[in-house]
């Protein structure tokens, strides 16, 4: 049996997401299926602000093209990376079960009280500066476990902010001179889509792997993809927004924090529901 070629960056999380992909596929439809590893323009520009450079489609765009030209069969994103609007020809097919979309403070061992937190994130930034006033800001890039050695081993700064998912997929539940502490999703709404593994396909295709994915992760990411989209929200804009099957958690640079609770119609009505609720909070005409 011919295996369905997978697209994946490089990167040690990207290959391990990618890996429970295949096994997931394996394991729900008895299809093999092989790692196609990709350098995106993110990977290679190690030294960009993704702030300043908008980081629309950095990590995803060589993956999609794949996908066009027929090198391979799937591609695999963490959703947070995933811009809102999706390139002609290509869906995405479903999510993996999502993760535990929290952030935590990864910070130097004994550390109290924050003057400087590396983080390239606006949205971090954003919602730090509100639980630390004092608190100073530096860029940080770099793999997982590049930046843990950054703020445990260099010192670059006291702290930074990971996502609890990528921690716990890479199996790192400790790290010498660092402490770990998760944020309660009221204290740092998580990014769009946080936590979850989209697998995207050309379009029409998708219906044919619907058995692989997790029903539950669509409906809430789809939400949280429909206000993106609204919002126009990428890596420059501190936009942030987590949905359950009851709840909205909503950030933004002009509003601040805002949670409401979620009837199930709404759930299922994404792009009706974003666009009301953000005319609601004046964020949308």
């Amino acid at each position: 049996m011919k295996p369905l070629v997978i697209a994946t960056r490089k990167s040690p999380l990207a290959l391990t997401q990618s890996e429970q992909v295949g096994a997931r596929f394996s394991e729900r439809l008895g299809l093999p299926t092989e790692l196609l590893r990709i350098v995106t323009t993110g990977d290679r520009q190690t030294e960009w602000s993704l702030e300043k450079k908008g980081g629309k489609g950095l990590f995803t765009s060589e993956l999609e093209q794949a996908l066009l030209r027929g090198d391979a069969d799937l591609a695999v994103h963490s959703t947070k990376d995933l811009p809102g609007e999706m390139p002609e020809g290509l869906e995405i097919a479903g999510y993996l079960p999502r993760e535990d979309p929290r952030d935590v403070l990864v910070v130097q061992a004994g550390v109290t009280a924050l003057s400087l937190v590396a983080t390239g994130s606006p949205r971090r930034r954003l919602q730090l500066s509100r639980l630390h006033p004092a608190v100073a800001f530096t860029e940080i890039r770099g793999n997982v476990d590049t930046r843990l050695k950054k703020i445990g081993e260099l010192k670059v700064a006291d702290a930074s902010v990971l996502a609890a998912a990528g921690l716990r997929r890479l199996g790192i539940q400790a790290w010498p001179n660092l402490e770990f502490r998760p944020f309660a999703i009221t204290e740092m709404v998580p990014a769009v889509g946080q936590a979850a593994i989209a697998v995207q396909c050309r379009r029409g295709e998708g219906a044919a792997w619907r058995a692989v994915f997790d029903e539950r992760t669509s409906r809430q990411v789809s939400l949280e993809r429909a206000f993106q989209r609204a919002l126009g929200g990428g890596c420059h804009t501190a936009v942030a927004v987590h949905a359950t099957d009851c709840s909205l958690h909503l950030f933004h640079e002009k509003i601040g924090a805002h949670h409401r609770d979620l009837r199930a119609d709404e759930v299922t009505a994404p792009d009706a529901t974003a666009a009301r609720i953000l005319r609601e909070l004046g964020l949308a005409s």
